[in-house]
């Protein structure tokens, strides 16, 4: 069987190669969905933030597992998302999906993730902010093009960051849990009454973005479809796993978290950095207690060793979250880009490491820019950096994900005869039911994201630190709009792309053909 694709894509899948398994995959997905940059920002709204995890664990995290699981051994074509969302909803829609999907992760790059490694090496190593500012640039350019460097090289190369990075994480966030067990039995905890998880809109609003955030990930690997092994097989088995993984590795800290720290004294940037040297005392070191209940930590000895290991983890893990995402989320675009969705060159693929450089750079200029605009911007102040460069990001990303939930049920209706090694259960309802639960979370996580403090008696409280509204609402808005328009602009100059096409066999199992647009 035959079927019309660009002639740009017959050429760059030439390039591919299969290496990416089962083991391969499953590290993939931790570093993807245990993200260590928001366990402070969870934490920081206090034990609701377990309360609200734990609904959305059931209600959005498990139907959004089943969703993938079915789209991702169905559809198993190079792109993941992009793909799902151009059979469904055509190509225009998919231009547009994929920019948002791909410029997400270059600005959280830019922004969180950069100011949480800074925060962190100042906090274990050399305070960043005694000297000059030029330092603070260096630093952010080291860590971002880390990143960038070890998501050019070959998958067959590059997946063991994301399996380095996903061991790191279960060794330190294991750690840190036992560690807690031992500073209470020593120091006790500060205690969390079971009134404390009674739900309140005010703190769902502000979780819920967050979380749903930590959450995302499931349809990264499927972006590099056609360079697994067997994606049918394996795609639904590992998404189960990496599932039950990573409500383990995020919930046992959060809780921790809660335990060990005042709530007062849980922030979003420093929350899990303040709670590890805390608790690393137990190993050497002492805790002094304010007038006002704030926790000063100041570790020596084998706590210190401890405490140094642990830091340098903590930013090789952010380190990994980055790569993971953009050897996803810049395969993605270059699919868009070699099917006409965007232009041509976006769409090169290396000959010698078969990953998408240009896209690859392009993330690395666009991350530097963001880091170099918000430390400007914000005169240094990494708190108010943090949060709005943190909000934009999951705004981005969030905003990326309502096609991609739809088309579950899109593709049903209009391709019933590809062949489905698994399917989401219970037939069309259950199909509707899981799209229906993750677009509604989606939808509402974006208006919060907005509009912080959405639905609240005292929204402008919700604001980050060091806002205003109007200051706020430019810093998400504006973005976001450029972003629709650049979307549109990609499409626009992929036309030529489109309209030279080649007949290539197919195998039968995915319909090359997407919906004329």
């Amino acid at each position: 069987m035959s079927a019309e694709v660009t002639t740009a894509e017959a050429q760059e899948k030439q390039k591919l190669r299969k290496h990416f398994g089962r083991f391969d995959m499953f590290f993939f997905l931790i570093c993807t969905l245990v993200g260590l940059d928001t366990l402070g920002a969870v934490s920081s709204v206090g034990p609701q933030a377990f309360t609200w995890l734990a609904v959305l664990g059931l209600f959005f995290f498990v139907p959004y597992a089943l969703l993938t699981a079915e789209l991702g051994s169905s559809f198993p074509a190079e792109g993941g998302a992009y793909i799902w969302v151009r059979l469904a909803f055509g190509r225009l829609a998919a231009a547009v999906t994929s920019v948002f999907y791909w410029l997400s992760n270059p600005i959280w790059l830019g922004g969180s993730l950069t100011i949480l490694a800074m925060t962190t090496f100042s906090e274990f190593f050399v305070n960043l902010d005694h000297h000059s500012d030029l330092w603070k640039y260096l630093f952010g350019i080291a860590f971002v093009w880390f990143a960038v460097w070890s998501s050019i090289l070959s998958f067959g190369i590059g997946k063991w960051v994301s399996t380095i990075g996903g061991w790191v994480r279960i060794v330190l966030l294991g750690f840190f849990t036992v560690s807690v067990v031992v500073y209470a039995v020593d120091h006790g905890v500060h205690g969390v009454g079971a009134s404390g998880f009674s739900p309140t809109w005010g703190v769902f609003a502000a979780a819920v973005p967050v979380l749903l955030f930590n959450y995302v990930g499931f349809e990264l690997p499927s972006a590099a479809g056609d360079e697994m092994k067997d994606a049918k097989r394996d795609v639904p088995v590992t998404v189960t796993r990496a599932a039950i993984g990573a409500l383990l590795l995020y919930g046992l800290p959060i809780l921790a978290i809660l335990l060990v720290l005042p709530q007062a004294q849980v922030t979003s940037v420093g929350g899990f950095i303040d709670a590890m040297k805390t608790v690393f005392t137990v190993y050497g070191g002492h805790v002094d207690l304010g007038a006002d209940g704030t926790v000063t930590a100041t570790l020596t000895g084998v706590g210190r060793v401890l405490g140094d290991f642990a830091a340098v983890g903590f930013m090789l893990a952010l380190a990994s979250s980055a790569t993971t995402w953009m050897m996803g989320a810049d395969r993605a675009q270059a699919v868009a880009g070699f099917d006409g969705a965007a232009p041509r060159w976006l769409g090169t693929f290396s000959e010698r490491w078969g990953t998408p450089i240009a896209v690859n750079l392009t993330s690395g200029a666009v991350a530097t820019a963001v880091m170099v605009l918000a430390l400007a911007l914000s005169d240094g102040d990494g708190a108010k950096y943090f949060g709005a460069v943190l909000g934009l990001a999951i705004s981005t990303t969030t905003i990326s994900y309502l096609l991609v939930f739809p088309a579950l049920v899109r593709l049903r209706h209009t391709l019933p005869d590809v062949p489905r090694p698994y399917r989401v259960p219970f037939g069309m309802a259950g199909a509707w039911v899981v799209s229906i639960l993750t677009t509604a979370w989606a939808v509402f996580a974006v208006a919060g994201l907005i509009y912080p403090g959405l639905g609240t008696a005292h929204p402008d409280s919700a604001l980050p630190r060091g806002f205003e509204r109007l200051d706020f609402e430019l810093t998400q808005i504006v973005p976001l709009v450029l972003l629709v328009v650049l979307g549109l602009a990609f499409y626009a100059a992929g036309r030529s792309t489109r309209e030279q096409v080649v007949a290539v066999e197919a195998d039968g199992a995915l319909p090359l053909a997407a919906p004329a647009s």
